[in-house]
């Protein structure tokens, strides 16, 4: 079992601490992988250690990728147009790490989750199946970038429409099966007639989350979605609007027993003292 971590310079600080709370609460066998880009590696290597390894972003991507020197953008020579926009760009790199990863389980974690909880391989794989998590219903037509999701994934997955309401299965932290990851890429190039990362790249709007859980659901063997759930075991904060301490401590309040991990959403600007303190606190009454 292995964590894999997209992340850059302005996370520095949030990616530090989720790593710290790997080391402290995974299993010593499991690896923190962290993926940046090269003009960041640097700063990031102060956490490369015995459990760390280190990967350069630009070496997951094809050799026709281009970036622009600080721009978040990148160009496909394959199809220069339209532009790959930095959030699709980091969800292609996940997918390709995480399907060069040689383990039994990949579990993706952003920089803005942090572990609160020790856990096991046991939480994440049983039988040999990996963790599939799947909220039935969960997209309607109140969710409609959700739903775009839906089509784009259906699409390159030659897969015919469906219509909501649809599962959900974007969460802080996902489990996945590496080699399913490379079955479901072989898939998407095989549909499209081109390489996968061309015919994600060409999109504009996608998500890594909704293709596997739809590939999982649909085309990969039964036995894929054996263990099955709809908890995501993390705690989660997606509103842009800051915590304050106040706010903060009622939010970690509501930590669930299952809950083995918090995301507050680097979108919401909560001040990083204020994260930090109530974390803690937080850690402190779990202990």
């Amino acid at each position: 079992m292995a964590v894999l971590t997209p992340s850059y310079a302005p996370d520095f600080e949030l990616c530090r601490d989720l790593h710290r709370s790997v080391l402290r609460h995974a299993p010593t066998e499991v690896e923190h992988h962290l993926l940046v880009p090269k003009r960041d590696a640097r700063l990031f290597a102060q956490l490369k250690g015995p459990r760390t390894r280190l990967h350069v972003a630009e070496d997951f991507l094809p050799k026709t990728f281009l970036s622009p020197p600080r721009l978040n953008y990148s160009i496909n020579l394959r199809r220069p147009l339209p532009p790959i926009r930095g959030w699709i760009r980091q969800q292609i790199l996940k997918l390709a790490a995480a399907a060069q990863l040689e383990m039994d389980v990949v579990i993706v974690a952003d920089s803005d989750v942090e572990f609160i909880r020790p856990f096991s391989a046991k939480v994440f794989r049983k039988d040999d199946v990996v963790r599939f998590y799947r909220r039935p219903e969960a997209i309607d037509v109140t969710l409609p970038r959700h739903l775009i999701w839906h089509d784009v994934t259906r699409r390159l997955l030659g897969l015919p429409a469906a219509t909501p309401p649809l599962p959900d299965y974007v969460a802080p932290l996902v489990a996945c099966d590496p080699n399913l990851v490379s079955s479901m890429l072989r898939k998407v190039s095989e549909v499209t007639r081109e390489p996968w990362t061309s015919a994600v790249g060409a999109e504009l709007h996608f998500s890594e989350y909704t293709l596997y859980g739809v590939y999982i659901e649909e085309v990969a063997d039964p036995l894929a979605r054996s263990f099955v759930s709809d908890d995501s075991l993390c705690h989660e904060y997606w509103n842009e609007e800051p915590l304050d301490p106040q706010s903060a401590e009622t939010f970690l309040s509501a930590v669930r027993p299952t809950d083995v991990a918090v995301m507050i959403s680097a979108k919401s600007r909560t001040p990083l003292g204020v994260r930090r303190s109530a974390l803690a606190s937080a850690r402190r009454e779990l202990e």
